[in-house]
């Protein structure tokens, strides 16, 4: 079993704003239906305005370029049919960075279930934890229906160390 990977998917402009309601409704879909399939598992994500942010663990390294691509063409058919639009969603390839240490994983799920905070204007970001990143599941609401898997991986169960507070926020 491979340790943690991020990923990251950029998306044409004509998509639409991810950080819609019916937009995040669908992105969250289409990772519950990936959740378990392709030996991938999507242990932490971060929806921006026009771009993902995936922290995901894969059984068979050499399936990860078919997991991502399962996971696009279901979320591009979903993004396509909600713009009314049709063709090409993807603006390039994902970007992959293989997690090996502890430090990393905790860095990059910090980076992920924050970035909300460098995409968006301070005056009108969310406080507390971004309602459109897997931080909005995690702790007691976590149960079967979530988009997210819980890790398996050794690394990335050792390295939780983001906590959400009673207010919301994230400690290291």
């Amino acid at each position: 079993m491979a340790s943690g990977r991020t990923q990251g998917v950029r998306l044409l402009s004509g998509v639409g704003f991810l950080r819609a309601f019916s937009r995040v409704r669908a992105i969250e879909q289409a990772l519950r239906e990936i959740k378990h399939r392709f030996g991938m598992r999507v242990v932490h994500y971060s929806i921006q305005g026009n771009h993902l942010h995936l922290i995901v663990e894969i059984d068979d390294p050499s399936m990860l370029p078919r997991a991502i691509q399962g996971f696009a063409v279901r979320l591009a058919k979903t993004l396509n049919r909600l713009a009314a639009r049709s063709g090409k969603v993807f603006l390039d390839r994902y970007h992959a960075h293989v997690l090996r240490t502890r430090r990393e994983v905790r860095n990059a799920v910090w980076y992920v279930l924050e970035n909300f905070r460098h995409h968006l204007r301070e005056d009108i970001a969310p406080t507390g934890a971004d309602p459109c990143s897997s931080a909005a599941w995690l702790g007691p609401r976590f149960t079967d229906d979530v988009p997210i898997a819980l890790p398996r991986t050794w690394l990335l169960r050792s390295s939780e160390t983001c906590i959400i507070q009673t207010d919301d926020t994230l400690a290291m």
